[in-house]
Order: C-alpha cells, then sequence, then structure tokens
C-alpha cells in the first residue's frame, strides 16, 4: 500500500489499496511494436478508503515503478496518462524518464506553475505526449512542450485529420492514431503520415473466408503433430531439417539464458534433448505466430499478445491449482489457442474442427466457460481495460483472487513474453 499525501487538502493522506493494469501496444508503421500506453483502473476496498484521481494515479504509478517499470513495458516506451496534479507531485523519481512519455489531455487547465513544472520535467528527459488538439490557444500553449500528438482515427472527421496531420508535421511532432478499429481506419492514418498507431484492429479477430497457412505455418503445424503423437525425436528432428528458419530459431532458443544451457548447443539432437517435449510444444505454439519475414526481430501486436496471454493463464492455474502441473500445461494452451481464430482468419469452432481438443479447452474457447473459460475472461479484460473493466472485480472473486496478485502475476508474463520474443524467435 502506498500513501500520498495531498497538497490542497493539507496532509490527508490519499489511499490505494488495489488497482489493476492493463497495456495497449502502439506500433510504427511497420506494425512493430513501439511503445505501450498503460492503463491503470482501481477498484475501492473497504468503508474508510479515499480516493481521488491524484491518489488513484500517483499510487497506480508508483506502485508499478517499484514492481519494475521494465517488467511492465520491456525494451518498449510506456505512454503514462497524468492530470494537472499528478504533474505537480514528485511521483517521477519512481520513472525511467528515457522510457516513459508522460500523455496529457489537450483540455490540461493551464497555469504559469504548471507550464514550469512541464519545462522542468522536459529539462530532465521526459517527454509528453498531447492527448487531442482542439484548435485555440490552449493547445498552441502546450505544443511547444510536447513530442507526440495523439488522434482519434476513428471518430474524427477525415476531412480534420486531412488538414491537422500536415500542420503537426510541420512543427515536427510524432503522430500518434489511437481508436485504429478498422482497416479503413489504419489506411487512412497510413496514408495521412502517421508515425505511430494503436487500437484494437490490431489484436481483435478479423474473420476472412478463404486464408490459408503459409508454408511455414504448416510446417510448425506438422511438427506439432509430430510432438503430440509422440514420435522419436530423429523424426521431429528431420521435420524441422525441412524448414531452415525453424531450425536456426531452435538452435537461438536453447542458447538463451532463460533454457539455460551451461554449455552452447550446436546440434538439434542436442537442441531437442535439451530442451523436452514439454517446452518443445510450447515453442511451437508460440513460433505459429512469428511472422516468417520478420521472425530475428518479430515484436508484432498478436505474436506479443498471444505470449502474454498463454504466460498469465498459465501463471494463474499455478497459483489456484498449485499441486496440479497439468492444469498449467492446458491454461497456456488454452491462452495461446485463443488468438488462433485472428491468426488464421477463421472462427474458432472451424479450427476446433482440425485440431482434437479436450473439451475443458473447447468449453473455455468457444463459451469462456469453467476453470480455464474464467481465467480466458480475466485476461480478455485486461487486455481490454477501457470498456472490460467491469467483468474484472466478478471474476477475480469467483477465482478468490485480488487484485494485488494479479498485478504481480501479469507484470511476471509482460516480463516472460518480452523475453521470449526477444531472444527465442
Amino acid at each position: 500500500m502506498i500513501d500520498l499525501s495531498a497538497n490542497d487538502d493539507g496532509a490527508r493522506a490519499l489511499r490505494v489499496r488495489e488497482f489493476y493494469l492493463g497495456r495497449q501496444p502502439i506500433l510504427d508503421r511497420n506494425q512493430t511494436l513501439f511503445g505501450y500506453e498503460l492503463l491503470f483502473r482501481n477498484e475501492p476496498v473497504g468503508p474508510a478508503l479515499v480516493v481521488n484521481e491524484l491518489s488513484a494515479t500517483a499510487a497506480v504509478i508508483a506502485h508499478a515503478s517499484q514492481l519494475g517499470m521494465e517488467r511492465t513495458i520491456g525494451d518498449a516506451l510506456g505512454f503514462v496518462n497524468v492530470d494537472a496534479d499528478v504533474l505537480m507531485t514528485d511521483i517521477f523519481s519512481f520513472l525511467p524518464r528515457e522510457r516513459v512519455v508522460l500523455e496529457i489531455a489537450d483540455a490540461l487547465p493551464l497555469t504559469p506553475e504548471l507550464l514550469a513544472r512541464m519545462q522542468e520535467l522536459g529539462s530532465h528527459g521526459f517527454q509528453f505526449a498531447l492527448h487531442g488538439a482542439a484548435e485555440g490557444e490552449h493547445t498552441e500553449a502546450l505544443l511547444p512542450l510536447v513530442q507526440y500528438v495523439k488522434l482519434d482515427a476513428h471518430h474524427t472527421p477525415l476531412s480534420t485529420l486531412m488538414r491537422q496531420a500536415p500542420r503537426f508535421h510541420q512543427l515536427r511532432k510524432k503522430l500518434v492514431a489511437e481508436k485504429v478499429e478498422s482497416r479503413e481506419d489504419f489506411k487512412n492514418a497510413l496514408d495521412l503520415g502517421f508515425d505511430y498507431f494503436q487500437g484494437y484492429y490490431f489484436s481483435k479477430p478479423v474473420i476472412m473466408s478463404g486464408k490459408k497457412l503459409s508454408p511455414s505455418q504448416l510446417a510448425v503445424m506438422e511438427l506439432m503433430t509430430l510432438v503430440t503423437s509422440d514420435a522419436d525425436n530423429p523424426e521431429i528432428e528431420r521435420a524441422i531439417k525441412r524448414d531452415v528458419s525453424l531450425a536456426l530459431n531452435l538452435l537461438r532458443l536453447v542458447n538463451t539464458p532463460a533454457v539455460g544451457a551451461r554449455q552452447r548447443i550446436d546440434s538439434l539432437s542436442q537442441a531437442l534433448n535439451l530442451l523436452g517435449r514439454r517446452q518443445l510444444q510450447r515453442w511451437l505454439q508460440i513460433m505459429l505466430y512469428a511472422e516468417p519475414s520478420k521472425r530475428g526481430h518479430s515484436m508484432t501486436p498478436l505474436l506479443m499478445l498471444a505470449t502474454t496471454r498463454g504466460r498469465l493463464l498459465e501463471l494463474l492455474a499455478t497459483k489456484l491449482r498449485p499441486s496440479d502441473r497439468h492444469a498449467a500445461d492446458v491454461a497456456f494452451t488454452v491462452g495461446i489457442m485463443s488468438l488462433m481464430d485472428t491468426l488464421f482468419g477463421m472462427p474458432m469452432h472451424e479450427i476446433l474442427g482440425q485440431i482434437p481438443v479436450i473439451d475443458t479447452v473447447a468449453a473455455a474457447l468457444l463459451d469462456r466457460t469453467g476453470f480455464y473459460g474464467e481465467l480466458l475472461k480475466l485476461a480478455e479484460s485486461l487486455e481490454r481495460i477501457e470498456e472490460l473493466d467491469h467483468q474484472i472485480v466478478p471474476t477475480l472473486r469467483a477465482l478468490a483472487m485480488t487484485s494485488g496478485e494479479l498485478v504481480e502475476l501479469e507484470l511476471a508474463a509482460f516480463e516472460w513474453s518480452d523475453n521470449v520474443v526477444r531472444y527465442a524467435l
């Protein structure tokens, strides 16, 4: 628990005991990961709790930073929403200035003290993003202090975006298109020269008929079939050798610190023996999401989302059913498979018609029911915390978990996912 004093009300302590953390990817023009917007929500607990915007925002920033901002954002930038009250606090000593962008609204009440504070933070290396850009003296006063401008690509009329984008580029501001909900939103923003993009378009299912697996994805699926059917290692090794990129990535994987090889592994047979069937299957599930053209530097949003979701479900199952190791494996598979409709561009029921799964997995993937379905609902609520935060509390209660336990597991999943994508693919 973190206590912060409110300057305007004397020394009264304002406390936030519980909070939830979500993050939404921000991508560059190649749809490669650039940063995350960190989304905080707090749920008041206990009748004596006093909460306002200052305490809520500042406390969760401090808490997340103490837990490790690197675990939250990896090598990416973190965009954090702040208001005027938060800007005037000393909360920024918790934040890595070279990795954080402070996001302010264009309606921020301007005072000489606030402008001086922003200039001071800027001199210490903090960057600012302006959320929204209404035309007028107010915005004009803020523009010299910001490096990024975020515009709503979905609700703003195209004619307005066409007028604003060239102006901000002329002022050498980086443009971020948010609320990218459709292919049209993304194309319009691309054509207007936006630098970065965020929105649910990049992670929600888009069902397209007739989509086929790439040759590399077919190779991975064939390997998964061999592994699950208990084929012997020489047969698996021959299958891996037929896809050079798979062979190279397997050797890269076993030589990373995460696997813990004590000496360099140079042969596929050594790699298979060291990795084991359980880890090999897990690696293959992740590899499905790695675009063949980008392997080695693939930080695509779908890959990051799948690895994070799979790991979070695994950690949740391990905590809730510590004596059942099989539950953790099933949970990881549910997390990974829950995005295959997006990956393959086909409805989930058709995928399950081709990939046999046990009934509890099917119930989770199709109906979000059962133990694994509850875990999946929780992960999805965190990913879309802006619109699904109301589902978090009931799910946590059903699972008998606290939000503090959840955030710890979520940060561990973020860290693991970042390491897997950075070192193993």
